[in-house]
């Protein structure tokens, strides 16, 4: 199922989205709980009732979660062309312990971060000249624990989306930590909806980015290095994984930063990023006016 945040006549709704008829059957929710997005269903047992359907025209798709409750878990190299092309780049402060992880790699990036599918994201050359895109799925937990075995985890979740994990290069290399260049104003496009979990093969999801109809990244969620099991678990080993929680897988090879000379993003470069059984979620790169 596919469930999307949205816009119309200025409230805010929550609906599965029906692409073949082109409509979104909104669920009856309280304003309060359809401006939490898809986290609004997590915490029920069963579905709200549905309203009539709406033209997906007349909507303006919104993050599926709009506001995560706490940073964005994310995944750094964890696949192994990128995890190579990353460490010859020479702003990975890793790779002094090799170019391929023995454990995972865990950052974050704020909440304010997040923003829609077709929302601009900022291009600020005050604050960085090196913005570069990144494809990831993201997951969404719909179950809390501390100590996720790898065997349960799939239990937690809830389900699906995709994010663009936007960074700012030379930030990344100038911090040894990474999370004021990947957490940069606009810098975490979510959408364009979410899936619930029982919609996708995990193990062979194809995963795609286009800038400017130009395919730069192409590759499949069974080539993670560390699997979603393996990230749940290493995670919630001390951290309590909370209902709600954002976590980014990590993105292939053929990001800019990996092309000699890089190819980063400038203004008026769109990004689209395709992930089989949920969509595109597609973006403009646009200069900050000050």
């Amino acid at each position: 199922m596919k469930i999307a945040t949205f816009r119309t006549n200025g409230a805010v709704g929550v609906g599965e989205i029906l692409e073949d008829r082109g409509v979104v059957v909104p669920f009856d929710l309280s304003a309060e709980d359809a401006a939490r997005g898809v986290l609004s269903l997590i915490d029920r047992g069963a579905l709200p009732d549905r309203k009539e359907p709406i033209s997906l025209a007349d909507v303006t798709l919104l993050a599926p979660v709009p506001r995560p409750l706490r940073n964005i878990f994310c995944v750094g190299k964890n696949y192994m062309e990128h995890a190579h092309e990353f460490s010859k780049s020479g702003f990975d402060s890793s790779a002094a312990a090799g170019a391929v992880p023995k454990n995972p790699i865990i950052f974050s990036k704020v909440p304010e971060t997040v923003v829609a599918h077709q929302d601009d994201v900022i291009i600020d050359s005050s604050a960085s000249e090196a913005v570069d895109y990144e494809a990831e799925l993201a997951v969404i937990i719909g179950k809390g624990g501390r100590a996720i075995s790898p065997e349960n985890a799939f239990d937690y979740v809830w389900g699906y989306t995709i994010v663009n994990d936007v960074t700012a290069r030379d930030l990344q290399g100038k911090y040894s930590q990474w999370l004021i260049g990947k957490s940069q104003d606009t810098f975490c496009p979510m959408g364009p909806w979410a899936v619930t979990r029982d919609s996708l093969d995990i193990a062979n999801t194809a995963i795609r980015c286009h800038v400017n109809k130009e395919l730069r990244q192409e590759s499949n969620t069974g080539l993670l290095i560390f699997d979603i099991p393996t990230i749940i678990a290493t995670i919630s080993a001390g951290v309590t994984l909370m209902p709600g929680d954002v976590i980014a897988t990590g993105t292939p090879a053929g990001v800019g930063i990996g092309f000699e000379p890089p190819r980063y993003l400038k203004a008026g470069d769109e990004v689209s990023i395709e992930i089989e059984g949920i969509g595109t979620l597609s973006n403009t790169f646009r200069n900050i006016n000050r």
